[in-house]
């Protein structure tokens, strides 16, 4: 077995070794009980360390290529040689998601994450959630130790209750079940509603998670273009023609990663389209408590009829602290708790009483501000700054984190990404946004981040 690993990429070494035995098992045909190298001698033969080999066997045990016998080693797994040269474009797209996942999320201080999707955190401010933690901590024991309720803690949801009133959503609190975090929301709501080879409808650009995700549920994805008052709607009526989706997954504000937001007009027609062609839209809001005022929601417009909303605290608050929701029509939201029963049994319960804590004590609301302040004036000072510097821009965001830009001396964002890895800077192929995977010049900047030396360095001076 040659297995290299490029210590110059970018991409973490686990995962170059990774894809390496990947393609061993694939070209070499190798069938299952073919002994693979000891950790010691694979971290010997790639200079790499222990812990990195014992990364990529741990991944490819759960990728179902490898299996472990205690005391033995490692051995391809029966059937892994079939299963990989049997995998077509939809599992490559899947691989390519993961792996820009890996570089986002690599752990690594040194580099500037500039294309990712959340708050740096010195935005965070930290006391505000330890103080609501030592609180939960202090009076809610021996509750923090138990599971909580399926639906989750009643008190945050109807403080969810009355903050969807506030953008016009009219839901009983029975309407509301809480989740752990806006991932498993969206997970939720595939496994209840789709079965392989239904088609669904994404925004193109859109969140490259979501498309990885529909694909492990084997479902067809099918790309609506996202303008700069949200989707196109004459292009998804064509669409329609020919296909029958079940589900419309949308960002009505700051939406990832285009930074738009919907427009009122668009989102009468996309209910329209919706009750005439007979599918759900599913209104991924979790960007909501960035905005000063707030806009139209579909959800406000449907009354929850045909629209799924879901919600979020892990953007505004902590990735760590995994709390989101789902409101939906009661029949429906009583499936998906079944199915959360079901796959996680509840949501942390400790999680929840923290949010509800800081909500009950203003000091989310008073966080929230301060981040909305922040963000403008980044957002402000980045729009500048990518415009001086020759940077096409798809839009100009009225808040929100992202940025959808692209710089005509460069022609592939993924120069772009190879240039700024060399300034010590993490962006995302622009490709990934796309569900078919389309070329693009096209990268995601976050705003957040734009203040650091290097991303000002880059914006100016991108390369060629």
């Amino acid at each position: 077995m040659q297995l290299k690993v490029d210590r110059c990429s970018g991409r973490p070494l686990a995962l170059q070794v990774v894809e390496g035995m990947r393609e061993w098992v694939a070209l070499n045909g190798a069938g299952g009980g073919t002994r693979l190298p000891s950790i010691r001698r694979l971290s010997s033969e790639l200079g790499v360390s222990r812990n990195v080999a014992i990364e990529a066997y741990e991944h490819l045990i759960a990728q179902g290529l490898v299996r472990s016998r205690p005391g033995s080693g490692f051995f391809v797994a029966d059937g892994a040689s079939d299963a990989l040269l049997k995998k077509g474009a939809d599992a490559t797209s899947l691989e390519e998601v993961t792996s820009e996942m890996w570089n986002l999320f690599q752990d690594d201080e040194t580099r500037l994450k500039l294309g990712c999707g959340w708050l740096p955190s010195a935005y965070r401010e930290g006391d505000e959630l330890a103080y609501a933690i030592r609180q939960v901590t202090r009076q809610s024991r021996p509750g923090i130790f138990d599971y909580g309720t399926p639906m989750g803690m009643p008190q945050l949801r109807v403080l969810i209750q009355e903050r969807l009133r506030l953008l016009g959503i009219s839901a009983d609190a029975n309407q509301i079940m809480l989740t752990g975090g806006g991932s498993y929301a969206l997970d939720l709501v595939a496994r209840l509603m789709l079965k392989p080879g239904d088609s669904v409808f994404v925004e193109s650009p859109g969140y490259y998670n979501l498309f990885g995700l529909l694909r492990l549920h084997r479902v067809n994805v099918i790309g609506v273009p996202r303008l700069k008052d949200g989707p196109d709607v004459e292009r998804m009526e064509y669409l329609l023609k020919h296909h029958q989706p079940r589900l419309f997954f949308t960002n009505s504000v700051f939406q990832n990663p285009t930074g738009t937001t919907l427009g009122p007009t668009v989102a009468h027609r996309i209910l329209q389209l919706a009750e005439s062609h007979d599918f759900h839209i599913v209104e991924d809001d979790i960007y909501a408590d960035f905005q000063h005022d707030p806009t139209i929601r579909i959800a406000a417009l449907d009354g929850l009829q045909r629209v799924i909303y879901l919600g979020s605290f892990s953007k505004t608050l902590s990735c760590s602290l995994r709390v989101g929701f789902i409101a939906a029509e009661p029949a429906l939201l009583k499936q998906l708790v079944d199915i959360k029963m079901l796959t996680s049994i509840t949501a942390s319960q400790f999680a929840e009483r923290v949010v509800t804590t800081m909500l009950q004590n203003g000091t989310y609301r008073k966080l929230v501000e301060r981040v909305r302040v922040k963000l403008s004036g980044q957002m402000a000072a980045t729009l500048n700054l990518v415009k001086e510097s020759g940077w096409e821009v798809f839009a100009e965001p009225a808040g929100g984190m992202f940025i959808w830009a692209r710089h005509p001396h460069v022609a592939s964002s993924n120069q772009l990404v190879a240039n700024a890895q060399e300034a010590g800077i993490s962006l995302s192929s622009g490709h990934v946004f796309y569900p078919q995977g389309d070329n693009a010049s096209w990268v995601r900047i976050n705003v957040a981040y734009a203040r650091d030396k290097r991303a000002m360095a880059f914006l100016r001076q991108p390369g060629t």
